[in-house]
């Protein structure tokens, strides 16, 4: 019993340390922006990075959503003949949630653990030491641009979720099975709020690209510097980030539309 309970307060202790490691290396991120963001070209290209190599499994996967959710949708709706408001139902569905948070998954799984293993082998090759030999902050210069560039593409990769998710719908809906067009699309634009629906899925996204980002960094970064310890750290990175995008997302969506949603 003795043992069972120092197992516990080791794994606690070990994991109260973590957060402390992950809380200085976000304050160590920041308090560096403004330096960093003065040479907005790496920012940049790291955008084109991150978001031009999503592009490819964001619209596959956003199209795919939306012929699901349009065939989904038709045959609930059907039931209670309100088969007209499928672009209400899908609209609302991708911006709200499925946008935001599908396209939070798929970046973790792609540009996450291409962000964690970059970091890792730069870490396991002594690259991040050289530059600290030279006077260059590595946080500065290699972690800044990928944390802000992730932020920024983010957003961007989730409205072009949902807008292809949309399209998909409207394929399904209107051109395969049948539903008035004109009905689709004006039960959709008089059931979306600007600010309700689509700023809160927008700022869904901006967390959600936080976190991933940050968990993807930290976790290349404190890698332990061997082919193991990188190929560890780029799986933990995608287990940790995709369980804190759906926890943030339950939070977020409880403020958001628990009372007035």
């Amino acid at each position: 019993m003795r043992a069972f309970i120092e197992s516990i307060g080791a794994w606690t202790l070990r994991h109260i340390r973590g957060l402390g490691r992950g809380g200085r290396f976000f304050y160590a991120v920041l308090s560096k922006s403004g330096v960093g963001l003065r040479r907005f070209s790496l920012v940049r290209n790291q955008i084109h990075f991150i978001g031009n190599h999503s592009l490819s499994i964001i619209v596959v996967s956003g199209l795919f959503v939306g012929f699901v959710l349009g065939l989904q949708g038709y045959y609930t709706l059907n039931r209670y003949g309100s088969e007209d408001s499928l672009g209400e139902l899908v609209a609302l569905g991708l911006m709200r949630e499925l946008g935001p948070v599908l396209t939070a998954l798929l970046f973790a799984g792609r540009a996450g653990t291409s962000l964690t293993a970059e970091i890792g082998l730069m870490k396991a090759g002594e690259q991040l030491s050289a530059m600290e030999m030279m006077a260059i902050d590595p946080i500065e210069r290699v972690i800044m641009p990928r944390f802000f560039a992730g932020i920024i593409a983010m957003p961007l990769l989730a409205a072009l979720f949902s807008s292809i998710g949309i399209i998909g719908s409207w394929v399904v809906g209107v051109k395969m099975i049948g539903i008035d067009n004109g009905a689709f699309w004006s039960q959709m634009q008089g059931a979306v709020e600007l600010t309700q629906d689509v700023g809160n899925g927008v700022l869904k996204s901006i967390v959600f690209g936080v976190a991933a980002t940050f968990i993807a960094l930290y976790q290349g970064y404190t890698a332990n510097p061997t082919p193991e310890g990188v190929a560890r750290a780029t799986t933990r990175s995608v287990v940790v980030a995709s369980l804190t995008v759906l926890g943030l997302d339950f939070i977020l969506t409880a403020f958001m539309f628990g009372t007035g949603g």
